[in-house]
């Protein structure tokens, strides 16, 4: 799969960097020494923990060479490092009061593991915050799924990396029985989107990646129209011409075992 595109993402950086705000909000630590965000990507999930956080050593980590440039660039006075979270988080020399993950573990395989590694790098008292998105019920979800199964489709995009979160259920027994206390929840925000186009343009900075990156230039666009084309049919327009573009997304928080 090619690099990420921060541009691509950080066009809807508010829209994005919401569930992270509500996410840090639920960390009732009030002086963390050692914070870690993994997934950083281009910095705004950083950036809020910075907020919260002022007096905190704050590292943030991905596997995305072009996101941890953007990151550096975006934001030079804080740390980040290239580190991926499936493989390569024991490697970190350090233990955490926090351990926070804003949309990056769907793209990281084998959550009991991922989940485990995460929480041993939690100093006794610690948190693990994450949110992940939940949004596979979604029409653009199902458009995407139904239009890589199709005939036209099937033998170029049969490869197509798929995400790897789990049930609610599935994390649910991760945490009890690897944490000490936990909770989980979820919002559905309802995005403001002035166009289909947007929605395009929203989705092609993540979930529409595995497939694009599969397809000539040609075979791309017209399957980014095929996508567009179903958009338009399920997505209505509100009276001012806008679109709810509803995301649902999962929360929890966890502590170490005692």
């Amino acid at each position: 799969m090619p690099d990420w595109d921060a541009a691509q993402y950080l066009k809807f950086a508010g829209q994005r960097t919401r569930p992270a705000l509500d996410l840090a909000a639920r960390i009732p630590l009030a002086e963390p020494a050692d914070v870690l965000d993994v997934g950083c990507g281009p910095g705004n999930s950083t950036e809020v923990l910075a907020a919260r956080y002022p007096r905190a050593r704050i590292l943030g980590i991905d596997s995305s060479p072009q996101m941890i440039q953007e990151a550096a660039r975006n934001h030079p006075q804080m740390e980040f490092r290239l580190c991926d979270a499936g493989r390569e988080l024991s490697a970190l020399d350090r233990q955490f009061d926090v351990v926070f993950s804003n949309a990056c573990i769907q793209w990281v395989p084998d959550h009991p593991r991922l989940i485990r590694d995460m929480l041993a790098l939690l100093r006794p008292g610690g948190m693990l915050a994450v949110q992940v998105p939940m949004n596979y019920q979604e029409p653009i979800h199902r458009i995407i799924g139904e239009l890589a199964a199709s005939d036209e489709w099937r033998a170029e995009l049969a490869s197509a990396r798929i995400f790897h979160t789990l049930s609610q259920e599935a994390y649910f027994d991760i945490l009890a029985a690897e944490a000490g206390q936990f909770q989980m929840w979820q919002i559905t925000y309802l995005h403001r989107m002035p166009s289909h186009e947007a929605i395009m343009d929203w989705y092609k900075g993540t979930g529409l990646r595995p497939y694009l990156s599969l397809l000539s230039g040609e075979r791309a666009a017209a399957f980014e129209q095929a996508v567009l084309e179903e958009v338009a049919a399920r997505y209505p327009k509100q009276g001012n011409g806008e679109i709810i573009f509803r995301f649902p997304r999962f929360f929890f928080t966890a502590t170490p075992k005692a």
